[in-house]
């Protein structure tokens, strides 16, 4: 570890749904992902769509507003806050990567400037039709959602645009949808890897193509891969095959140990 670090570049932390998992957090393909639309059950898959959307809005934010009540009753736990600690000791050494959409990090205390949300988040909107790069939070008079709600009419004038007072979306990247840098930091996520001395992947299966994409750059530029992960995984095949590390464990338990021996490998350095 020391060694890795003693060039001086950042350390990037890239986190996936396991570490919001230990907070609770249903994982987006478990059973409380597929969602039913009159006698249809849809899975993930087909309702996180734009092709979805358009043709039943209502019940896309429905579904997400039924996430976001879940997300909004669980609590940061101490993988979320050993990253805290990590940004407030390494500074602009430090970088967040989260594929999480559950602003949990966010409400740990990590700061937005060092936190890329790849996939969006929960808590926010954006404007469906001409202003919708501008991310707007959902207001909080928007009511919590349980799984056979049906769609909170009092919504409906909640969940519109503030300049146009047309339709809003979920900020969220959607399965027929593509990383872009101005709403999902796609370049800028990339170019960290690749200039990273460490990279950290805590809770993530390898599943999505950005997150892939960042391990390739960072192995590519030799840098350090340790690997989060109770389960075997494509990252943790990656980590011990570069020499690096992979930690069998959950990330509530060794993300704080990585973040403390970084930290003192910096001090010490």
């Amino acid at each position: 570890m020391a060694s890795a670090l003693a060039g001086g570049g950042r350390v990037v932390f890239l986190t996936g749904a396991g570490v919001s998992a230990e907070s609770g957090v249903p994982t987006f393909r478990g059973a409380d992902g597929y969602w039913t639309v009159g006698s249809r059950v849809y899975r993930p898959q087909e309702l996180a769509t734009r092709a979805a959307f358009q043709t039943m809005p209502d019940e896309v934010w429905r579904w997400y507003l039924f996430r976001r009540t879940a997300c909004r009753g669980a609590e940061p736990n101490p993988a979320h806050r050993a990253l805290v600690d990590a940004e407030r000791e390494l500074g602009d050494r430090f970088l967040l990567v989260t594929q999480n959409v559950d602003g949990l990090h966010l409400r740990a205390g990590s700061s937005l400037g060092r936190t890329y949300q790849i996939h969006g988040n929960i808590d926010f909107m954006r404007c469906a039709g001409a202003h919708e790069g501008e991310l707007v939070p959902i207001p909080p008079e928007v009511p919590a959602v349980q799984q056979e709600d049906p769609f909170p009419e009092e919504a409906r004038a909640l969940l519109v645009c503030p300049r146009c007072t047309g339709r809003t979306r979920p900020h969220v990247l959607w399965f027929d949808e593509y990383y872009d840098e101005a709403l999902y930091r796609f370049e800028s996520s990339l170019v960290a890897a690749a200039g990273a001395s460490v990279l950290v992947t805590a809770g993530t299966a390898g599943a999505t193509n950005l997150p892939n994409q960042m391990v390739a750059a960072a192995l590519r530029a030799g840098a350090l891969l340790v690997d989060i992960n109770p389960d075997e995984s494509p990252f943790a095949r990656a980590a011990e095959d570069a020499g690096g590390l992979w930690l069998r464990g959950p990330a509530s338990v060794e993300l704080p140990r990585v973040a403390r021996a970084v930290a003192a490998a910096i001090r010490a350095g």
